[in-house]
């Protein structure tokens, strides 16, 4: 059974950085697609970046997080990370990480394109 763990968030100033870790178990991290997604209060949960599985590797981005955030993937450690840069205070949330076996390129951004989640890790930017 493939289990996500996240950790990592926190409270941060606007304009910090935060970096979220996503540790796979009862898997290989570089089989899964792994995507980020974040569900503020009131709102509902959106897509925030993934990583394509090997074999098609590739990266992407919501467009509001795009240029600050980065994903990357340490194969080693079974971990997927997400480097948050120049928070704002709209980046405040709760990040959850998902993984599937899939890599199509047409349900990375969707919910319904991940079987497994995690827990979530608050994320707080505040001054």
């Amino acid at each position: 059974q493939v289990q996500l763990v996240e950790s990592g968030g926190g409270l941060v100033q606007p304009g910090g950085s935060l970096r979220l870790s996503c540790t796979v178990s009862g898997g290989t991290v570089s089989r899964y697609t792994v995507g980020w997604f974040r569900q503020a209060p009131g709102k509902e949960r959106e897509f925030v970046g993934a990583l394509r599985r090997l074999g098609a590797n590739t990266y992407h981005y919501a467009d509001s997080v795009k240029g600050r955030f980065t994903i990357s993937r340490d194969n080693a450690k079974n971990t997927v990370y997400l480097q948050m840069n120049n928070l704002n205070p709209e980046d405040t949330a709760l990040y959850y990480c998902a993984a599937d076996a899939q890599s199509i390129l047409s349900v990375v951004r969707l919910e319904t394109g991940y079987r497994y989640w995690g827990q979530g890790t608050q994320v707080t930017v505040a001054s």
